[in-house]
Protein backbone atom coordinates (compact mmCIF):
# COMPACT_ATOMS: atom_id res chain seq x y z
CA UNK A 1 0.00 0.00 0.00
CA UNK A 2 1.49 3.53 -0.97
CA UNK A 3 1.50 5.52 1.46
CA UNK A 4 -0.78 8.95 2.40
CA UNK A 5 2.19 11.04 2.99
CA UNK A 6 4.02 9.96 -0.52
CA UNK A 7 0.81 10.55 -2.37
CA UNK A 8 0.37 14.10 -1.04
CA UNK A 9 3.88 14.88 -1.21
CA UNK A 10 3.94 14.18 -5.07
CA UNK A 11 1.11 16.01 -5.17
CA UNK A 12 2.66 19.34 -3.52
CA UNK A 13 5.77 18.60 -5.85
CA UNK A 14 3.33 18.91 -8.86
CA UNK A 15 1.88 21.66 -7.44
CA UNK A 16 5.10 23.58 -6.67
CA UNK A 17 6.65 22.59 -10.22
CA UNK A 18 3.15 23.36 -12.29
CA UNK A 19 1.94 26.89 -10.63
CA UNK A 20 0.19 27.71 -14.22
CA UNK A 21 -1.82 24.38 -14.10
CA UNK A 22 -3.51 26.17 -10.57
CA UNK A 23 -4.16 29.61 -11.87
CA UNK A 24 -5.85 28.09 -15.35
CA UNK A 25 -9.69 28.59 -15.71
CA UNK A 26 -11.13 25.09 -14.19
CA UNK A 27 -14.44 25.70 -16.31
CA UNK A 28 -13.60 22.52 -19.39
CA UNK A 29 -16.56 20.69 -19.74
CA UNK A 30 -14.86 17.24 -18.80
CA UNK A 31 -14.23 18.84 -15.10
CA UNK A 32 -18.10 20.16 -14.41
CA UNK A 33 -18.90 18.82 -11.11
CA UNK A 34 -15.47 18.84 -9.34
CA UNK A 35 -15.47 22.30 -7.48
CA UNK A 36 -18.44 20.50 -5.60
CA UNK A 37 -16.30 17.37 -4.52
CA UNK A 38 -15.99 17.28 -0.90
CA UNK A 39 -12.25 15.93 -1.77
CA UNK A 40 -11.20 16.61 1.95
CA UNK A 41 -13.42 13.85 2.75
CA UNK A 42 -12.01 11.09 0.29
CA UNK A 43 -9.67 9.00 2.16
CA UNK A 44 -6.00 9.36 0.94
CA UNK A 45 -6.86 11.95 -1.28
CA UNK A 46 -4.33 15.00 -1.45
CA UNK A 47 -5.80 18.46 -0.94
CA UNK A 48 -4.46 19.56 -4.63
CA UNK A 49 -6.41 16.42 -6.66
CA UNK A 50 -8.58 18.98 -8.48
CA UNK A 51 -5.72 20.54 -9.67
CA UNK A 52 -3.76 17.25 -10.86
CA UNK A 53 -7.10 16.68 -12.59
CA UNK A 54 -6.86 20.13 -14.39
CA UNK A 55 -3.59 19.38 -15.03
CA UNK A 56 -4.24 16.34 -17.47
CA UNK A 57 -5.46 18.94 -19.70
CA UNK A 58 -2.46 20.76 -20.05
CA UNK A 59 -0.16 19.65 -22.73
CA UNK A 60 2.95 20.26 -21.03
CA UNK A 61 2.30 19.14 -17.46
CA UNK A 62 -0.36 16.34 -18.15
CA UNK A 63 2.41 14.01 -18.68
CA UNK A 64 3.32 14.60 -15.30
CA UNK A 65 0.14 15.19 -13.91
CA UNK A 66 -0.87 11.41 -15.11
CA UNK A 67 1.52 9.88 -13.06
CA UNK A 68 0.75 11.61 -9.73
CA UNK A 69 -2.95 10.75 -10.53
CA UNK A 70 -1.42 6.86 -10.78
CA UNK A 71 -0.04 6.93 -7.53
CA UNK A 72 -3.21 9.32 -5.91
CA UNK A 73 -5.75 6.21 -7.44
CA UNK A 74 -3.87 3.28 -6.41
CA UNK A 75 -2.93 1.51 -3.34
CA UNK A 76 -0.70 -1.57 -4.93
CA UNK A 77 -0.56 -3.24 -7.98
CA UNK A 78 -4.49 -5.05 -7.75
CA UNK A 79 -6.02 -2.33 -5.64
CA UNK A 80 -7.65 0.88 -6.12
CA UNK A 81 -7.35 3.69 -3.76
CA UNK A 82 -10.97 5.03 -2.39
CA UNK A 83 -10.25 7.87 -4.56
CA UNK A 84 -10.41 6.42 -7.83
CA UNK A 85 -14.54 5.87 -7.89
CA UNK A 86 -14.80 9.93 -7.12
CA UNK A 87 -11.64 10.54 -10.06
CA UNK A 88 -13.68 7.88 -12.29
CA UNK A 89 -16.65 10.44 -13.70
CA UNK A 90 -14.01 13.01 -14.93
CA UNK A 91 -11.14 11.07 -15.74
CA UNK A 92 -14.20 9.29 -18.44
CA UNK A 93 -14.98 12.66 -19.95
CA UNK A 94 -11.35 13.63 -20.27
CA UNK A 95 -10.61 10.14 -22.11
CA UNK A 96 -13.61 11.31 -24.60
CA UNK A 97 -11.99 14.61 -25.29
CA UNK A 98 -9.79 14.19 -28.41
CA UNK A 99 -7.30 17.03 -27.11
CA UNK A 100 -6.27 15.30 -24.68
CA UNK A 101 -2.79 15.32 -24.56
CA UNK A 102 -3.20 12.09 -22.37
CA UNK A 103 -5.83 10.24 -24.21
CA UNK A 104 -3.64 6.69 -24.44
CA UNK A 105 -3.01 6.85 -20.76
CA UNK A 106 -6.60 7.92 -19.34
CA UNK A 107 -7.83 5.32 -21.17
CA UNK A 108 -5.45 2.89 -20.18
CA UNK A 109 -6.56 4.13 -16.46
CA UNK A 110 -10.31 3.65 -17.50
CA UNK A 111 -9.13 -0.16 -18.35
CA UNK A 112 -7.49 -0.64 -15.02
CA UNK A 113 -10.50 0.77 -13.34
CA UNK A 114 -12.59 -1.50 -14.88
CA UNK A 115 -10.39 -4.58 -14.64
CA UNK A 116 -10.18 -4.33 -11.18
CA UNK A 117 -13.53 -3.21 -10.44
CA UNK A 118 -14.67 -6.84 -11.90
CA UNK A 119 -16.30 -9.00 -9.31
CA UNK A 120 -13.85 -11.80 -8.08
CA UNK A 121 -15.97 -14.42 -9.47
CA UNK A 122 -13.49 -17.53 -8.24
CA UNK A 123 -10.97 -18.47 -5.25
CA UNK A 124 -7.82 -17.41 -7.39
CA UNK A 125 -9.17 -14.08 -8.14
CA UNK A 126 -10.37 -13.77 -4.37
CA UNK A 127 -6.82 -14.09 -3.41
CA UNK A 128 -5.24 -12.22 -6.18
CA UNK A 129 -7.80 -8.93 -5.24
CA UNK A 130 -9.44 -9.61 -2.03
CA UNK A 131 -13.11 -10.24 -0.66
CA UNK A 132 -15.45 -7.95 -1.90
CA UNK A 133 -16.44 -6.62 1.43
CA UNK A 134 -12.94 -5.56 2.29
CA UNK A 135 -12.81 -3.19 -0.96
CA UNK A 136 -15.90 -1.32 -1.04
CA UNK A 137 -13.91 0.62 -4.02
CA UNK A 138 -14.65 -1.70 -6.50
CA UNK A 139 -18.26 -1.19 -5.80
CA UNK A 140 -18.07 2.57 -5.79
CA UNK A 141 -16.37 2.24 -9.58
CA UNK A 142 -19.40 -0.51 -10.80
CA UNK A 143 -21.55 2.47 -9.95
CA UNK A 144 -19.91 5.21 -11.57
CA UNK A 145 -19.24 2.98 -14.52
CA UNK A 146 -22.94 2.71 -14.92
CA UNK A 147 -23.70 6.01 -14.12
CA UNK A 148 -21.59 7.83 -16.51
CA UNK A 149 -22.33 4.69 -19.11
CA UNK A 150 -23.70 7.01 -21.73
CA UNK A 151 -20.38 8.80 -21.79
CA UNK A 152 -17.84 6.28 -21.82
CA UNK A 153 -19.92 4.33 -24.98
CA UNK A 154 -19.87 7.91 -26.83
CA UNK A 155 -15.86 7.50 -26.00
CA UNK A 156 -16.10 3.94 -27.42
CA UNK A 157 -18.44 4.87 -30.73
CA UNK A 158 -15.88 8.08 -31.31
CA UNK A 159 -15.16 7.42 -34.86
CA UNK A 160 -12.09 9.80 -34.76
CA UNK A 161 -10.27 7.37 -32.15
CA UNK A 162 -6.89 6.26 -33.89
CA UNK A 163 -7.03 2.18 -34.63
CA UNK A 164 -5.80 0.04 -32.37
CA UNK A 165 -6.26 2.52 -29.26
CA UNK A 166 -8.61 0.34 -27.80
CA UNK A 167 -8.04 -3.56 -28.66
CA UNK A 168 -11.00 -6.03 -28.71
CA UNK A 169 -10.41 -7.03 -25.11
CA UNK A 170 -10.48 -3.83 -23.59
CA UNK A 171 -13.57 -2.57 -25.27
CA UNK A 172 -15.13 -5.69 -23.94
CA UNK A 173 -14.16 -4.99 -20.41
CA UNK A 174 -15.42 -1.52 -20.61
CA UNK A 175 -18.55 -2.45 -22.09
CA UNK A 176 -19.03 -4.89 -19.72
CA UNK A 177 -18.10 -2.07 -17.03
CA UNK A 178 -21.13 -0.35 -18.00
CA UNK A 179 -23.56 -3.14 -19.18
CA UNK A 180 -23.66 -6.68 -17.38
CA UNK A 181 -21.83 -6.18 -13.70
CA UNK A 182 -24.40 -6.45 -10.66
CA UNK A 183 -24.47 -3.77 -8.39
CA UNK A 184 -23.28 -5.79 -5.66
CA UNK A 185 -20.60 -7.81 -7.61
CA UNK A 186 -20.01 -11.25 -6.11
CA UNK A 187 -22.34 -11.14 -3.23
CA UNK A 188 -25.29 -10.55 -5.25
CA UNK A 189 -24.42 -14.07 -7.33
CA UNK A 190 -23.70 -15.90 -3.95
CA UNK A 191 -27.23 -14.97 -2.77
CA UNK A 192 -28.52 -17.10 -5.66
CA UNK A 193 -26.55 -20.04 -4.49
Amino acid sequence: MVDPAVKEAAVARFLREHPEVERAVPEHPALRGWADVDWSAVPGCPAGMPVVLRGLLDEAAGPEALTVLDNVLMNGVFHMSPVMPVALPFLIRLAAVPGTAVRRDLIDTLIVAAELSSPADTESQVLLVGEERDHPERGACRAAFRAHAAALRALLEDEALPDGLIGADDRECLLKAVESWPPHGRGAAAGNR
